[in-house]
C-alpha cells in the first residue's frame, strides 16, 4: 500500500523557512498531508506551536529536528555527477523524530537532548558574524543585528541571503548561494559539527529516531552509504525526498530494505516561493518506521482525526 499522506521533513521561520508555523500547518492540511513533522535546523523551538495547530487542524504532529552533522564519507565525483551536483554538502544532516513527545511536557531524557542541542542553535550566530565579516571584506557590508532579525529561531544562511538581496549585493537567494556563500565559496565558514552517531545516540537516548536527509547532496554511492548508515545506529534513509527522481528512491529503498533500515519522507518544505505545495510524495507505507505510523492516540500528540 502507497500513501501520500506523510511529509515528515518541513522548515518555518524558526530556521529557515519562508511562512510561520501555523502557515505550514494550513498548507499541509491543504495538501492532504495527515502526519505532519516540523524539522528546522537544530532548533525545537516551533515543536509547542506546531503542536497547537496541528490538533486544531486534525492533524498528526511528530516533533522533530534537522541536525547538522560532520560528514562520515568522503564525496565521490562520479556520484556527485551522476546525481547532478556540482559540489557535496559539507554537513551530513540527520533528521530526528520523537513521535510520543508531547512538546508542552519536558521529561528528563528530551531536557537532556535539549540541553545538547541548544548550543548547536547558538553555535550559529558566531559563525553568521565571520561570514558578515568575509562579505564585508569582499566589499559588501552586511550587519549582523539585521541579518539575526530575519530569524526567530536558528539564523542560517538564507537569512544572509535574504539581507544581502534586501542589500542590492544579489537578486536571489540563489545567486547568494552560487556566488558567494555556498559551500566552500568565498564568504562561506564552517562551524563545529557533531558526528552522525553522537547526534543519533543522543536522539535515541531521548526515545527517538533517525533518518539520513536528502542523500542526494552528499556524494556517495548507495552501495557504501546504506551499509554505513547501518552500522551507525541510524533507523532509516529519507529515500523519498524532493530532490531525488524515482529512480534513485527505489535504489535507496531497496538497499535500505536489504540491511534493515527504514525509508522516510520529506517535501523538505520552506516555503511557497520556494517549491508549489508540502506533501504530494507517495511512498510504501510498510517501508516507514513502525514509531511514525503505530502511535497510537494517546502517546505524544496525535489528536483523532476529524472529517473534512
Amino acid at each position: 500500500m502507497w500513501t501520500q499522506r506523510w511529509d515528515l521533513h518541513s522548515h518555518s521561520t524558526h530556521s529557515d523557512g519562508q511562512h510561520d508555523v501555523a502557515t505550514v500547518a494550513d498548507l499541509m492540511a491543504r495538501n492532504g498531508v495527515e502526519t505532519w513533522a516540523l524539522t528546522d535546523h537544530d532548533t525545537a523551538a516551533g515543536w509547542v506551536e506546531g503542536a497547537t495547530h496541528a490538533e486544531a487542524r486534525g492533524l498528526q504532529f511528530l516533533p522533530g529536528v534537522e541536525i547538522t552533522c560532520e560528514p562520515v564519507l568522503a564525496a565521490q565525483s562520479k556520484e556527485l555527477t551522476l546525481r547532478g551536483q556540482e559540489r557535496p554538502s559539507t554537513s551530513w544532516h540527520l533528521l530526528a523524530y520523537f513521535p510520543t513527545h508531547d512538546p508542552r511536557t519536558i521529561d528528563e531524557n528530551m531536557a537532556a537532548f535539549l540541553a545538547w542541542l541548544g548550543p548547536k542553535q547558538n553555535g550559529r550566530a558566531p559563525r553568521m558574524a565571520l561570514m558578515c565579516e568575509r562579505l564585508t571584506k569582499l566589499g559588501m557590508p552586511v550587519e549582523l543585528n539585521s541579518v539575526l532579525a530575519r530569524a526567530t529561531g536558528s539564523v542560517g544562511r538564507p537569512h544572509l541571503a535574504d539581507e544581502m538581496v534586501h542589500l542590492g549585493y544579489v537578486k536571489d537567494r540563489q545567486e547568494a548561494f552560487e556566488t558567494w556563500i555556498g559551500d566552500g565559496l568565498p564568504a562561506f565558514v564552517s562551524h563545529s559539527k557533531p558526528t552522525i552517531a553522537e547526534a543519533t545516540n543522543m536522539v535515541h537516548q531521548a526515545g527517538g529516531i533517525v533518518s539520513l536527509a536528502h542523500p542526494r547532496y552528499y556524494g556517495v554511492p548507495t552501495s557504501e552509504l546504506i551499509p554505513t548508515l547501518s552500522a551507525l545506529g541510524v533507523d532509516a534513509v529519507e529515500a523519498v525526498h524532493r530532490s531525488h527522481d524515482q529512480a534513485y528512491r527505489h535504489e535507496l529503498m531497496v538497499a535500505a530494505e536489504a540491511f534493515g533500515l527504514h525509508t522516510s519522507v520529506g517535501s523538505d518544505f520552506h516555503g511557497l516561493d520556494v517549491q508549489p505545495r508540502p506533501g504530494h510524495m507517495p511512498v510504501p507505507l510498510a517501508s516507514l518506521h513502525p514509531a511514525l505510523t503505530g502511535a497510537s492516540p494517546g502517546e505524544g500528540v496525535r489528536p483523532t482525526r476529524t472529517a473534512r
